[in-house]
């Protein structure tokens, strides 16, 4: 780290999160060395001008701050590759960004010295710049050894976000809430435009526009039922 708190930033993972994560990063005033390639290199391309495009382990190499945005079933195993070829160094700042996941998945990465950090950005990414929007009114998920929390919590505030701290053993619960959040209602609204079409209404997104947001603001702020031991406590 430099003097100014600045990072050399990396990022393993060209899909939808990481370029905007290292987008964010980049415009707190962090430096990007290098993300790997991807499935899109053009368009990564043209929201990191000149980014290299660069393998893992050279990301390694070259970063501070290392970024992880990969699938579920590859950040474990990406982890423990890098760790068994020494790419992990001493002092290293590791962050991935899935919400399954506290920082027990970067334990290999801790055993050579690094320092482990979740931050999970709760916004659903397109993979373009119109995310640093999203972002700004945004909270994050943050995990991490008490010792560097306000570390994930810093980095989470510079990509735009309001940080909320997640236990370790209640990660599974979080990604069961995003996962039901966006799963459900993303299916929800596809068969009701499904319904409308059916019965000869052109354009049955927009007619469901202003009442499907109406009605998820509303959910969003409505109070919460009692849980099952208030439930109980109260019919007792």
């Amino acid at each position: 780290m430099t003097r100014d708190g600045r990072l050399g930033v990396g990022v393993i993972g060209a899909g939808r999160v990481g370029p905007v994560v290292a987008l964010a990063l980049a415009g707190a005033g962090h430096a990007v060395v290098g993300i790997t390639h991807g499935s899109d290199d053009e368009r990564v391309e043209g929201m990191l001008p000149g980014v290299p495009l660069l393998d893992p382990l050279e990301v390694v190499r070259r970063s501070e701050l290392v970024v992880i945005a990969v699938p579920h079933d590859q950040l474990g195993p990406l982890v423990a590759g890098l760790a068994d070829v020494g790419a992990w160094q001493v002092g290293q700042l590791v962050l991935h960004t899935d919400p399954a996941e506290g920082t027990g998945i970067l334990s290999p990465a801790a055993g050579k010295g690094a320092i482990p950090l979740a931050v999970h950005p709760a916004i659903a990414f397109t993979g373009t710049s119109i995310d640093l929007r999203r972002l700004a009114d945004s909270y994050a998920a943050v995990t991490a050894p008490a010792p560097v929390l306000p570390i994930a919590q810093a980095l989470a505030v510079e990509m735009g976000c309001e940080p909320v701290v997640v236990a370790e053993a209640d990660r599974a619960s979080y990604a069961e809430a995003i996962a039901t959040a966006t799963t459900f209602s993303r299916s929800i609204v596809a068969q009701a435009r499904e319904l409308l079409s059916g019965v000869g209404v052109e354009n049955p997104g927009a007619y469901l526009s202003a009442l499907v947001h109406a009605t998820i603001d509303d959910a969003l702020v409505a109070p919460l039922p009692p849980i099952d031991g208030d439930r109980a406590a109260g019919d007792s």
